[in-house]
């Protein structure tokens, strides 16, 4: 089995409401070993290596920072962030109620590149291992980097006046370590339950909606930001959802408008619950295809 395969399978589990989805792969229930590669996993290559990631995401960057700093100077009269009793499907959004206003980003693979412990996973022929990314929560900082365009956009956020605040799914006993790590790639300084929410901060575990509501109490969050949509709402990892539902309340008319204006979304390849999906879900029946006459040509790996 390629490592390709076991990291992504490893990684990327989906969960219910109740337990969504972790932003970070520290939810595997024990170590998997295989081969260690030769090369990055594609996903890898792409995200942390390619010309075309990096220019996706100083592209996206700029996109939130131009958009943040046009809210920010409108006054806006309520949130991004959706009611306890609101779903993406029929959806309402807390109120501004002259609270100063912020943008809440996820870290990993958000903020930062997590180089040095993929490239460690990779390079050992680990898919995934729970104490070692504990490990690296505690001690990553100085091997993690900034995503392209983040810190110039963060630059622009800062100096429209919104604060920049972190919800991220590494734990809250590792807070100084992710401070440190935050800091070190020269995303900023943040302090652990001011602007800084950690897994364990509030008691729906890897779900993101009780610190949102946390951070709602003092504060106007204009814009979400994550590479996975449990950084937006958690309603999105619903176990029970298929690929196909899923991806239509994304689609949904009262929130389809969001994406790129309030919520944002970075490409993440690499893990998370965007990777799944049998071969009928990726490739609706209705779209295979196959040559006729059947073409008698070796395939080209």
């Amino acid at each position: 089995m390629s490592l390709a395969f076991v990291a992504l399978l490893a990684a990327c589990q989906t969960a219910p409401v109740e337990t969504p989805v972790a932003d970070s792969p520290i939810e595997v229930p024990q170590a998997e070993t295989v081969a260690a590669a030769t090369d990055p996993i594609p996903g890898q290559q792409w995200l942390y290596g390619s010309a075309e990631a990096s220019v996706v995401m100083r592209q996206t960057w700029a996109s939130i920072a131009g958009y943040v700093e046009a809210k920010a100077a409108s006054a806006p009269t309520q949130g991004v962030v959706l009611t306890p009793d609101s779903s993406p499907r029929a959806p309402s959004f807390l109120a501004c109620e002259g609270k100063a206003l912020a943008a809440v980003f996820d870290a990993d693979e958000t903020l930062i590149w997590n180089l040095g412990s993929m490239g460690y996973f990779a390079s050992e022929g680990i898919a995934f291992a729970p104490a070692i990314w504990d490990n690296w929560e505690k001690t990553g900082a100085g091997k993690a980097v900034a995503i392209p365009g983040a810190l110039a956009g963060l630059d622009r956020i800062r100096a429209a006046g919104v604060t920049v605040i972190v919800n991220t799914n590494r734990s809250a006993e590792n807070a100084v370590g992710t401070e440190d790590t935050l800091r070190a790639a020269g995303i900023g300084d943040f302090s652990h339950e001011s602007t800084l929410f950690l897994r364990g901060d509030a008691p729906d575990g890897s779900g993101k909606d009780g610190r949102r509501a946390m951070i709602s109490e003092n504060y106007c969050v204009i814009a979400l930001v994550g590479d996975q949509l449990g950084d937006v709402a958690d309603p999105f990892n619903d176990k029970a959802l298929s690929v196909a539902e899923r991806r239509a309340m994304t689609e949904a008319p009262a929130v389809a408008s969001l994406w790129g204006n309030g919520w944002f979304v970075l490409p993440n390849p690499v893990y998370g619950p965007s990777i799944r999906g049998g071969f009928d879900d990726v490739f609706p029946p209705a779209t295979q295809w196959a040559p006729t006459p059947p073409a008698d040509v070796a395939p080209i790996n």
